[in-house]
């Protein structure tokens, strides 16, 4: 179907959000056709403020406007724990549940050889010069429960355990309000491996 350039840009742009199909492409430009010209340009501005002002702290590389980041200044918090996560998403992730007041380390991604990431190609080195300066005795392994989040908390937790620092892996398996019957299998077996006692 014809649309005019700009229609047929906006509508490529929007493709390239993940999880966006062509329909919803094109339901999206026709939604921002239809807005006011003033919430069009603060949406524009919004979007180029994000990617501008926005960068990654230089000593966790969670995503920030200020460097350090707010939780890295945070002097109330326990700096002898580090959580490890992939994406500055999992961070807001755990802070919203407000339980943990430890420091974090990002990774900004994971290893995955199919896609040709290595451990160089992630936060990793940083993280381990934090390990050398600063006074940490538990680092907490929270990578998603995949393959690639796998493979990348073996390859941390090697290169860590011969410093003595306690290392931990998150809990894996059924979530709270989930039924055994629709479990798969491999969440049943981490659920099994990873039970305590009561």
């Amino acid at each position: 179907m014809y649309y005019p350039e700009p229609i047929s840009k906006l509508v490529d742009s929007f493709t390239k959000l993940p999880g966006i199909g062509p329909k919803t492409a094109v339901r999206l430009a026709f939604f921002v056709l239809n807005m006011k010209e003033d919430d069009v340009l603060d949406f524009a501005k919004a979007l180029v403020n994000a990617k501008r002002e926005l960068t990654h702290c230089n000593i966790c590389g969670h995503i920030t406007d200020q460097d350090p980041c707010v939780i890295c200044q945070d002097q109330s918090r326990d700096e002898s724990v580090i959580c490890v996560v992939q994406d500055p998403k999992d961070v807001i992730a755990m802070e919203k549940m407000r339980e943990y007041n430890g420091k974090y380390h990002v990774l900004n991604g994971a290893i995955s050889p199919m896609d040709g990431i290595g451990p160089e190609d992630i936060n990793v080195p940083s993280l381990l010069n934090r390990l050398k300066d600063e006074q940490v005795k538990e680092l907490i392994l929270a990578t998603n429960p995949n393959i690639e989040g796998e493979a990348t908390a073996m390859y941390i937790s090697r290169l860590v355990k011969p410093t003595g620092i306690r290392i931990t892996r998150i809990a894996h398996g059924l979530p709270m309000g989930g039924d055994l019957e629709y479990a798969d299998e491999v969440t049943l077996s981490k659920a099994l491996e990873g039970r305590r006692e009561l």
